[in-house]
């Protein structure tokens, strides 16, 4: 996800601030913002096992129509059901086995009385119908919703975006992340002469009678809500097979028709981006769903199986290099960013958007792995040490839960500094590639908070990491290291930081690295140099007294 590399761009471009940002700094939170972002008692009854989402979208009336049949387990015996659609979207009936359901609205929450007794373990379903014309997207992906466009042709060219915002936005469904749905069929009816793109594989497309033709598109992994995603348009397609880790990964590009020949050659660094990633992080975790590149008018999303690109066939990000080293301007910074959330998103997945920084924090990581793999280790610092001009230190990484609101835009190069620090911590590069690697087996397709990744890294690296994620998830400050020489003796210790932070570093005297053990209380060692600095891979202030 992109949504807050804005305001970093704006440091390259001056782009003002969208209104998303704006959201950032709310504190005051109404009952929608719970009723949205926690586990109600009309959501935590029922288990989410299959959506069948089929719909009709009319460009020319910006309008979208449909069903949304929910399929799920009972593990209560309730009778009230939590739906979310936001305004000024309607649902206009709700059935089960053929019934009519009463509902009630609630604001974004429709309320739905079943009438049928549900017996724990059973296996139901309803049918919500709904229409309406959808939240248009001010400024994709930040200002989400739907992107009504043309192509240079004056061809529709229309796409979704819905992180933060919420899938509900423009479809019914059970909007909350702790609870992705099994599996997914999507789909969608458009005019004739444009084609869907959405999730999966596309089992079938049928050519109506009305001038509409009609896409499935199946979805055979749990998928989160704001992955799913509609993009039509005057698309041509190409693919390639990829030999990964676990066989032939079908590689698929959808890209509008007059782009096919410039996209052939751009999208060479998705292959390499998977070669990098499989390495770093394991297996692609959606083989059965296969791999796509789907050309959006707007900047791009991680989508899940169908990742959007809308960067215009330009390296860096937008044709600009968010390091300012130049390691950034050698692949295009939408393929490798977005795809790169497939682990770490959308494979492991926050329950609660206040740990977005696990989404975040490791994709914008994974940039430099990228080019440690392509380019070496030293370019891959000189990019993520160069991305700290981006942090602000504004408000802590985690932000508050239960009401839909993540933490600060640092998640991303505060995140991956972060990751960058502790990399050098574990020292061996072998063994740190195995954390990574088994973060995505051990959390394979399934929802985490920050307490799980937390405890999993401290315990596969065998060094106790409480004090050193309180300080960089949970707190604004960048550790000091403070030093001063007198008298034959080096004299250190750290301020602005959490109680009992001591993280090790290593410093440079001359030509040798050795390591320091700095705490809160001053230490002493035998000097003997007049100049020390300390090692750049740790993200921590120095001074000399």
């Amino acid at each position: 996800m992109i949504k807050k590399y804005i305001a970093f761009i704006a440091l390259l471009c001056s782009v003002l601030p969208t209104s998303a940002q704006l959201l950032q700094d709310k504190t005051n939170f109404t009952r929608q913002d719970t009723l949205r972002g926690s586990i109600t008692p009309e959501r935590e009854w029922w288990d989410l096992t299959y959506y069948h989402l089929d719909i009709e979208v009319k460009p020319d009336e910006k309008f979208i129509s449909g069903k949304n049949t929910i399929q799920y387990k009972v593990l209560e015996s309730k009778q009230v059901m939590q739906i979310d659609l936001q305004e000024p979207m309607e649902i206009t009936k709700v059935t089960q086995d053929g019934k009519p359901c009463v509902i009630k609205r609630e604001g974004n929450v429709f309320y739905v009385f079943l009438l049928e007794e549900q017996n724990i373990g059973d296996i139901n379903s309803v049918e919500i119908y709904y229409k309406g014309k959808p939240k248009e997207a001010k400024r994709a992906p930040w200002d989400g919703g739907f992107s009504w466009k043309k192509d240079q042709n004056g061809k529709h060219f229309i796409a979704t975006s819905c992180q933060g915002l919420g899938a509900s936005v423009w479809w019914p469904n059970k909007d909350h992340m702790y609870d992705e749905v099994d599996s997914m069929l999507i789909s969608v009816t458009n005019p004739k002469g444009l084609m869907n793109v959405s999730n999966g594989r596309l089992r079938k497309l049928v050519k109506n009678d009305n001038n509409t033709v009609t896409t499935h598109w199946f979805v055979n992994n749990p998928i989160n809500n704001y992955g799913v995603n509609v993009n039509i348009g005057d698309y041509a397609n190409f693919s390639e097979v990829y030999q990964g880790e676990k066989g032939d990964l079908d590689m698929d590009y959808w890209v509008l028709k007059d782009n096919i020949e410039k996209a052939k050659e751009h999208f060479k660094d998705a292959p390499k981006m998977m070669k990098a990633f499989e390495h770093w992080f394991g297996p692609y975790p959606f083989y059965e769903d296969s791999f796509k590149l789907v050309e959006v008018p707007y900047l791009g999303m991680e989508h899940q199986s169908s990742v959007t690109y809308g960067n215009q066939y330009k390296k860096g990000y937008l044709g600009n290099d968010l390091s300012r080293t130049g390691w950034g301007l050698k692949w295009d910074f939408i393929i490798i960013h977005e795809a790169g959330h497939e682990w770490f998103a959308n494979n492991i997945t926050n329950k609660d958007a206040a740990d977005m920084w696990i989404h975040e924090g490791f994709t914008a990581y994974s940039e430099n792995l990228f080019l440690d793999y392509h380019y070496g280790k030293k370019a891959s610092a000189d990019y993520v040490i160069g991305t700290r001009g981006n942090i602000q230190n504004d408000r802590p990484l985690i932000g508050y839960y239960n009401v839909n609101k993540e933490g600060s835009s640092d998640m991303y190069y505060k995140g991956a500094n972060m990751l960058h620090t502790l990399r050098q911590l574990i020292e061996n590069d072998d063994k740190w590639r195995q954390i990574l690697r088994g973060l995505n087996k051990y959390f394979y397709h399934q929802t985490v908070t920050t307490k799980q990744i937390e405890d999993y890294i401290s315990e596969q690296s065998g060094i106790d990491l409480t004090e050193f994620f309180n300080q960089y998830l949970r707190d604004t400050r960048i550790p000091k290291f403070e030093f001063k020489i007198e008298d034959g003796q080096l004299k250190y210790h750290y301020t602005n930081a959490v109680k009992g932070f001591d993280m090790p570093i290593q410093i440079e005297i001359g030509d040798e690295t050795q390591w320091i053990y700095p705490k809160e209380e001053w230490q002493s060692m035998p000097f003997t140099g007049s100049e020390l600095e300390v090692v750049r891979d740790f993200y921590v202030m120095s001074k000399r007294l």
